[in-house]
């Protein structure tokens, strides 16, 4: 079946890298080599992602903000796709023209061949600690009048339920306004976890219902890297695609064409 989708319910797609920092002291993790190697990404960066952004993380001690962005660099100003970095972490973020054999798949090799080009002394100092590769898609829900788990059960495979009991003659309403549940399951292919997680939110100024796959593995689930990156980043992306087109077969799948 063609898998083209013309209304994708797509907010961001993100391959996120993490390595391991220094621990100088109990609690604290710092990177003595991210200066240069911000410096150097800058250079890099400066024909496909020509936009600097500093965000305002980037004002603050390096070594308050292990594994948080500090610099965006996007194609234009407001623009996707964009790289982020910060002391042990870089991803690639795309949204709307998100295209796996496009772009996204290229782009997500190239930011970790990049990372390995440009950290210093990368083949002794640069041990990569995670990878995750994540979809955010929202399908607007008034959650005020509808029933979110007749429409998971019907739409999305997926069966949540409360005994009435709890209900009857109470001043509950059985509808939730809300909704923030986490599903994780290991997985062999590659090796890690596949978390699935659905929570109320806001999209296009609409209220929605928020779903995530995420594909996950830590350092020692990971193959050697960065020669076996994109073995894994393919793995990954089959595991979220298949999840994908499962839970929206039907109705939703016809609607999002």
């Amino acid at each position: 079946m063609d898998q083209k989708l013309t209304h994708a319910p797509l907010v961001e797609a993100i391959i996120e890298i993490r390595w391991k920092l220094e621990e100088p002291q109990p609690g604290l993790f710092v990177d003595p080599k991210y200066k240069i190697l911000v410096g150097r990404l800058y250079d890099r960066f400066a024909k496909d992602y020509p936009f600097h952004e500093p965000l305002p993380t980037a004002s603050m001690p390096d070594e308050m903000l292990a594994y948080t962005v500090q610099h965006r660099f996007r194609v234009e100003n407001e623009k996707w796709p964009l790289v982020q970095v910060g002391p042990g972490i870089v991803t690639f973020n795309d949204t709307g023209k998100y295209s796996w054999d496009n772009n996204f798949e290229q782009h997500a090799s190239k930011l970790m061949s990049t990372l390995f080009e440009t950290y210093p002394d990368a083949k002794k100092s640069l041990k990569i600690s995670g990878i995750q590769l994540r979809y955010i898609d929202a399908i607007e829900f008034n959650f005020s009048k509808d029933d979110i788990f007749s429409f998971m059960k019907d739409k999305l495979k997926v069966k949540l339920s409360f005994p009435d009991e709890l209900f009857n003659n109470s001043p509950i309403e059985s509808l939730p306004k809300g909704i923030n549940t986490l599903f994780s399951f290991p997985t062999t292919n590659p090796v890690g976890t596949l978390l699935l997680r659905f929570a109320n939110g806001n999209h296009n100024k609409a209220e929605a219902l928020i779903w995530e796959t995420v594909v996950q593995s830590n350092q020692s689930e990971l193959p050697e890297m960065p020669t076996k990156f994109n073995e894994w980043l393919n793995s990954a992306h089959d595991l979220t695609h298949d999840m994908f087109f499962k839970l929206i077969k039907g109705s939703l799948e016809e609607a999002f064409r």
